[in-house]
């Protein structure tokens, strides 16, 4: 497999190696080891996640703040999604962009983000199921939330038609409002 650090600091694309015969196809999604020394975060798996979504619907942008900074292991394991990485690190030099690329179940392909990034995704197809193997369990009171339609973050969601979305994320504020109101994280050097 080949672990690529993506534009933002922090956040990885893995790509297995796939195998074909006339079966189908195996990959190893990935390993511990390799992904530790790849990203230097000592990721262990605390809690498992997985959200089952129609076409048109957009989840996040989430992530978590103070102690309970959650990394996470995100896959496709059924349909397609645009897969998004916002960095949410306040004082971060790439703070408030972001990277968006594909995730099929056919790909194989996963998405690494340390604590501090916020992620997001949209269904491009019915019965999309992305898995989270998460470094911390769910604290409540922790996440935090910016609205994925905030015009100044500029996500690029293709909106064919009105999206799904939650109330809670469509009510989120914007990146500078969340900024301003002291709920991001802060910046803490390269991960």
């Amino acid at each position: 497999m080949e672990i690529k650090e993506m534009a933002i600091a922090g956040a990885f694309r893995i790509i297995p190696d796939k195998y074909h015969d006339r079966r189908g196809c195996f990959f190893e999604a990935f390993r511990i080891e390799e992904l530790q020394r790849a990203t230097g975060f000592p990721f262990q798996v605390r809690q498992g996640n997985v959200s089952v979504s129609r076409r048109s619907t957009i989840r996040g942008v989430h992530g978590t703040r103070g102690d309970s900074g959650e990394a996470k292991l995100i896959s496709c394991a059924r349909g397609a999604v645009l897969d998004v990485v916002v960095d949410l690190r306040v004082g971060s030099p790439a703070f408030g962009t972001f990277e968006a690329a594909p995730l099929t179940e056919d790909s194989g392909e996963l998405v690494f983000l340390v604590p501090g990034l916020g992620h997001a995704y949209q269904a491009l197809t019915d019965d999309t199921r992305i898995t989270y193997l998460c470094a911390e369990r769910f604290v409540p009171g922790s996440q935090i939330d910016v609205n994925p339609l905030d015009h100044e973050l500029a996500l690029p969601w293709d909106l064919s038609e009105e999206p799904v979305i939650s109330d809670k994320d469509r009510a989120a504020p914007g990146l500078r409002q969340a900024a301003a109101s002291g709920i991001l994280p802060r910046y803490t050097g390269p991960a």
